[in-house]
């Protein structure tokens, strides 16, 4: 049986980040990928919003890696000439009774560190942005976005440079911890064989799999499991007359259908939240997008930009968050499962990790690292 230094599961942009930090850690770290190339899954399918920490519980673990990552990230696609823009955001409060919450919504932020939040008057948001409705607005200038291909391009790089490697098409069937505290697991590859690989430090995040992984190997924390919501987004036919993002308040479980950019400054909208059946399988996961969903972000987009054009939406994609409680309940922090919890030398779980989990890619990482207790002095 082969061995390894570290093995991580999932080549998304957190598994990306993490490999990258084990290996210039000094561990041969190898990265085991089911698909045929990185980045296939939740990281192929998200807005690209660097976030600024506004939303999170102050203390918890989203919090802490949301803001911290946030500069981490910035700092890393500057040096790394990754493809970003620091575009800023309006949170905007459509209607006079979202002021008090727009207000409590600054107070969070205040809390968990984001310092440079502006108050805005009607006025004064109408001023930045014509188009846009709003009795009040919260301008976020550290709120950005990336090209997230690129960036996990230049996390396999750096994993690459610190002979690291990423294993493609390598499908994680389920491992045991040998009573030496070798972790053992079986990998089936494209040509369907099976091969058994082991390793001393092992991270498990593999994204839509991960609490599967988790369940079958150590078991979950009592009453912890993980739900699926779909989140579908429409394009925008021609340029928006906007040059930032537009978020209005949270609203149940997800952000609001809010408009992003792209690089290019093409606009799309969404997520909205769409739970799947509970027992969904990740491999069976229908990412079509539903064109009669476009009445809701209609009327959705009408609250903050009035004069949308009738047939300017056309469906774009989706994406499958796993989420780490049930529709109507207050959403989880990242679960960040390590020895501490389950005994098991050497194994973190990363469950939940959905967003802000890009903008804290580099944060989380080096979570993982602390964890393993494998800081350099």
């Amino acid at each position: 049986m082969e061995t390894v230094q570290a093995l991580v599961i999932g080549a998304g942009v957190v598994g990306l980040a993490v490999a990258r930090a084990l290996a210039r850690e000094g561990l041969e770290t190898l990265v085991l990928e089911r698909e045929g190339a990185i980045g296939q899954g939740i990281s192929a399918r998200n807005s690209e919003v660097i976030h600024a920490g506004l939303y999170y519980p102050t203390g918890s673990l989203k919090a802490r890696c949301c803001v911290r990552g946030r500069d981490l990230l910035y700092a890393y696609c500057e040096a790394r000439a990754v493809p970003h823009q620091r575009c800023g955001k309006l949170l905007v409060a459509t209607a006079p009774g979202q002021r008090a919450a727009l207000e409590s919504l600054a107070a969070q932020a205040r809390a968990n560190g984001v310092e440079d939040l502006q108050w805005l008057s009607a006025a004064e948001a109408r001023a930045l942005e014509p188009a846009l409705r709003a009795e009040a607005a919260l301008l976020s200038p550290s709120t950005g976005i990336v090209d997230s291909h690129a960036l996990m391009l230049a996390l396999q790089a750096d994993l690459e440079a610190a002979g690291g490697q990423v294993l493609l098409q390598a499908q994680v069937m389920g491992w045991h911890t040998a009573p030496d505290g070798l972790h053992v697991l079986g990998v089936q590859s494209s040509d369907g064989e099976v091969s058994e690989l082991g390793t001393r430090v092992l991270v498990n995040a593999a994204g839509l799999w991960a609490t599967r992984l988790a369940q079958a190997s150590t078991g979950l924390p009592p009453g912890l499991t993980t739900a699926f919501c779909k989140g579908s987004y429409f394009g925008l036919q021609g340029r928006a007359p906007f040059g930032r993002l537009i978020y209005p308040l949270p609203e149940g479980d997800g952000l609001g259908v809010h408009l992003t950019l792209d690089l290019g400054g093409q606009a799309r909208f969404g997520p909205d939240v769409e739970w799947l059946p509970e027992g969904q399988d990740p491999e069976r996961l229908d990412y079509a997008v539903d064109p009669q969903r476009s009445a809701a972000f209609i009327e959705a987009i009408r609250r903050f930009w009035p004069d949308l054009p009738d047939d300017a939406l056309q469906p774009a994609y989706s994406g499958v968050r796993p989420k780490l409680h049930r529709p109507g309940h207050a959403a989880l922090d990242f679960q960040l499962d390590g020895p501490a919890r389950h005994g098991h030398a050497g194994l973190v779980h990363l469950l939940g990790i959905e967003s802000p989990g890009l903008t804290s890619c580099v944060a989380l990482a080096d979570e993982v690292v602390q964890c393993l207790q494998l800081l350099s002095a």
